[in-house]
């Protein structure tokens, strides 16, 4: 493995994001990282969230709705994406280890763990209607 140089802008990303709960996209880091760094780019946020991401890091959540978003709470644990406003949250529940172990008896590989994503309506949109 690659030793990395350090990077003040790799680790305000890293920082922001420890800060967060709201899952935010890459524009949203870039907005708020601009006022520390005023000349970073779209393009460097993009590329030390995928390199953040890529060494674990950091979380790179694909929805499927929308832009992906970022999540520095690398534990595992469950997302719920709003299919109305497509918010992103961290579902305050154990992780069912039971789900890997059985998964396991019907795949010929070894199997690490997993990831699950909960769909529906979020509090706020249910108010909302």
């Amino acid at each position: 493995m690659r030793t990395l140089k350090h990077s003040r802008q790799r680790e305000a990303i890293k920082e922001f994001l420890m800060t967060r709960t709201d899952h935010p996209t890459a524009d949203i880091v870039y907005d708020n990282l601009r006022n520390e760094f005023p000349n970073i780019s779209l393009g460097t946020v993009y590329r030390n969230l995928a390199l953040l991401s890529e060494i674990g890091e950091i979380q790179k959540l694909t929805t499927g709705t929308g832009a992906d978003r970022f999540d520095g709470n690398i534990n595992p644990h469950y997302h719920f994406i709003c299919k109305e406003c497509h918010c992103v949250q961290d579902l305050k529940m154990d992780t069912m280890d039971a789900l890997t172990e059985e998964a396991s008896k019907h795949f010929d590989g070894k199997l690490d763990g997993h990831l699950a994503y909960f769909y529906g309506t979020c509090g706020d949109c249910i108010k909302k209607s």
